[in-house]
């Protein structure tokens, strides 16, 4: 149950750091267009809702954030089909798999003909291509998350997989450039029309390629545990038994640690940029759109300087420095961003959330990777984070949208700042900074 031999050399051979860069940009790559395909849904939400609901539905984008909710409650069931496929066959190709069906699902919805023309048909074949996307995306985090990290070497493996979620973050940054594009060349009522189906469909093209990439990916499963797993010896791997029974302590902090992150990861980078669409839509959405587009490009950029940095003062620093900042500060940032129509303010305010929220974001993938065994890694990593993530994530901007509706942003402030507090007193008494883990073999 070692790691491949080829992701195990010495920190200071240049071969290997070699390979475990080129194994990072593969890996990052395909990770980029599956979050692509994820984000482009809340992009471009505000310009094909009309298309799937009846114009005259008052209700109808609260529908479609409710479909972007109902995908989470699939992340669960898809990480626990490919955690238990990696854990027994191999990373390499359970994130093959992830991202074809990712591929398909996107061609599906930038094919799929309007209400005006099948009627409900349309919204029910949304939703069906939605939770298929979420099963994807359920097996894509832990099990790409997993692979970044055992591809990164020792001593730089912070820095290494922070690259999940620069491409995580680059996968909404293509996005919103994929929109800021399309406003150059077209006005609202044609991208509603048929633009919104170009941007999906740029993502199933781009998954195709990805494919290809992925295959010449090595392998960070050894060849032992993936022998074990087709010859039925390895009955332990990628076991639900033994994750709940064996497990279970590191699964319960996988579950708390992602629960703030994650809710304070889609409070930031997906309403704080539909905060800012909506506190510009009157006067210019253009300007809201390059705002939106420079801060998520600064949130992207800035994941690499905490990883550097976690390899130096540890992880559970800053994990901490996260938990106090969302604490203080996602009041504030929930309840004035929306009322910020000073393109510079708007900007400061949302990328000082940025700044907090790559406490979090930076590290998460190894921070969780550290705590479980290979054999049951990428199965632990994906379902503690799919359950976190479908709980306190995927709803964050369904439970904005009813709050805004109905007059109680204050309380969504507070419930946000509550679930980040539990996490908190997690980083702080149940984490250790340099302390032995099963990634480093340090651990048994």
């Amino acid at each position: 149950m070692s790691t491949s031999p080829t992701l195990a050399a010495p920190a200071n051979d240049k071969a290997a750091l070699k390979r475990s860069i080129s194994n990072t940009l593969k890996g990052s790559a395909g990770n980029l267009v599956e979050w692509y395909d994820v984000y482009v849904y809340s992009v471009f939400a505000v310009y094909f809702e009309s298309q799937f609901f009846s114009a005259a539905d008052k209700n109808s984008t609260i529908y479609v954030w409710a479909i972007f909710a109902a995908t989470f409650l699939m992340r669960p069931i898809g990480a626990w089909y490919f955690g238990r496929f990696a854990d027994r066959y191999g990373r390499r190709l359970a994130l093959t798999v992830s991202v074809s069906m990712m591929a398909a699902c996107s061609f599906l919805i930038a094919l799929t003909p309007t209400a005006n023309t099948i009627g409900g048909w349309a919204a029910l074949i949304l939703l069906f291509a939605r939770l298929l996307q979420g099963f994807a995306t359920g097996g894509e985090y832990g099990t790409s998350a997993t692979y970044m990290s055992e591809a990164a070497i020792p001593g730089r493996r912070g820095f290494l997989s922070s690259f999940h979620y620069v491409t995580l973050v680059g996968g909404h940054v293509l996005a919103q450039l994929t929109l800021f594009t399309m406003l150059l060349f077209w006005d609202k009522p044609e991208i509603s029309a048929w633009g919104w189906r170009i941007a999906f469909g740029i993502g199933g093209l781009a998954a195709i390629v990805v494919f290809w990439l992925r295959r010449s990916m090595d392998e960070s499963l050894g060849e032992d545990s993936i022998e074990a797993a087709r010859e039925g010896r390895a009955k332990a791997s990628g076991s639900m038994y033994e994750l709940f029974v064996n497990q279970w302590r590191p699964l319960l902090l996988c579950f708390l640690i992602t629960a703030g992150g994650t809710v304070a990861f889609y409070t930031y980078s997906v309403n704080g940029p539909k905060m800012i669409q909506s506190a510009f839509a009157g006067t210019d959405v253009m300007t809201g759109t390059l705002i939106n587009l420079g801060v998520l490009t600064f949130l992207m950029v800035l994941q690499p300087i905490g990883g550097w940095l976690s390899d130096i003062v540890g992880r559970k620093s800053l994990l901490v420095f996260f938990g106090v900042g969302g604490v203080l500060y996602s009041w504030y940032l929930i309840t004035e961003l929306p009322n910020q129509h000073d393109p510079l303010i708007a900007f400061l305010t949302l990328a000082l959330g940025f700044v907090i929220l790559t406490g979090y974001t930076s590290i998460n993938a190894v921070v969780k990777a550290e705590l479980f065994p290979t054999h049951v890694r990428a199965l632990g990593v994906g379902f503690g984070y799919a359950l976190a993530n479908s709980l306190f994530g995927g709803t964050a901007p369904l439970l904005y949208q009813g709050a805004l509706k109905t007059d109680r942003v204050g309380d969504f402030a507070i419930y946000v700042t509550a679930i980040i507090a539990v996490s908190l007193v997690v980083y702080m008494f149940f984490l250790n900074n340099h302390g032995p883990n099963y990634l480093d073999g340090t651990r048994k």
